[in-house]
C-alpha cells in the first residue's frame, strides 16, 4: 500500500501522462526524420566507405533514440499501473516506501535509494568482470 496521499498521486499521474505525451511526440518526430534520412537515400549518395559508415551511424542513432524513448514510455506505463494498483512509491525490492523527494526527481522509480544504489553497484561490478578487447 502506498504512503502517498491522493493529491500527490494525482499530481504524479499528470506528470507521467504529460511526459508520455512528449515521448510519443519525440518518437513520431524521430521516425519521420528517419524516413527522410532513410539509409538507402543516404547510402545512394555516398562516395566512399566513410560516407557509408556515416549513413549507418545515422540509422543507428535514430533507432537508439526510439529504443530509449520506448523504454521510458514503458516505464511510465508501469508507473501508472502501480499508481492504480496502490503499489506506487513502494520499493519493489525491499518493500520500503520510496521517498517523495526521490519520486519527484524520478517519477518512474521502482526502488528506494538504498536498493537502487545496491543495484547500480552490482551492475557496475558485473560490467567490470565482462572481458573486453
Amino acid at each position: 500500500m502506498t504512503h502517498l496521499d491522493s493529491s500527490t498521486l494525482e499530481a504524479q499521474k499528470r506528470r507521467l501522462r504529460a511526459r508520455a505525451a512528449d515521448l510519443r511526440h519525440e518518437i513520431l518526430d524521430t521516425l519521420e526524420r528517419s524516413d527522410e534520412e532513410q539509409y538507402s537515400k543516404v547510402a545512394g549518395q555516398v562516395r566512399d566507405r566513410e560516407d557509408a559508415s556515416f549513413a549507418d551511424l545515422i540509422v543507428d542513432v535514430n533507432l537508439a533514440e526510439v529504443d530509449r524513448d520506448v523504454g521510458e514510455l514503458r516505464a511510465i506505463d508501469d508507473a501508472l499501473l502501480r499508481i492504480n494498483d496502490g503499489r506506487y512509491g513502494v520499493c519493489e525490492q525491499c518493500g520500503a516506501p520510496i521517498s517523495a523527494a526521490r519520486l519527484n526527481a524520478e517519477p518512474i522509480a521502482i526502488r528506494c535509494i538504498r536498493c537502487q544504489e545496491a543495484f547500480e553497484y552490482t551492475q557496475s561490478q558485473a560490467q567490470r568482470r565482462t572481458p573486453s578487447l
